[in-house]
């Protein structure tokens, strides 16, 4: 996968269900998308890949969670509550094998 490809659904799936025991690594606080938490998440996903993202309160969650995912140039897999999701694949290293792009199995009849 190329770093700007888009992530289908199977793979966004496959992403939530990797993510859902893990808790989340930064907290945005009223103060919203600062540098430092553009930073703070950039490091996180450089190690971990697939990170979670809790905000507090915000206005406007989905908008929130597109610009975190833009700011980062990351992927976003999904918002939970208030809590997001971002995939962005290791540069040199990557650690999450993703399913396929369009690779079904199928079914014997």
């Amino acid at each position: 996968m190329s770093p700007g490809a888009a992530l289908d659904g199977r793979q966004r799936r496959f992403l939530r269900a990797l993510a859902q025991p893990r808790r989340a690594v930064v907290q945005v606080g009223g103060a919203g998308i600062t540098p430092g938490v553009v930073a703070a998440v950039g490091a996180a996903l450089l190690e971990h890949e697939l990170v979670k993202v809790r905000f507090h309160e915000p206005d406007d969650k989905r908008g929130s969670a597109a610009a975190i995912a833009e700011a980062c140039d990351a992927h976003l897999c999904g918002v939970v509550g208030h809590t997001v999701i971002l995939y962005r694949r290791h540069p040199e290293t990557p650690r999450i094998a993703l399913p396929g792009a369009g690779s079904r199995a199928r079914r014997s009849e």
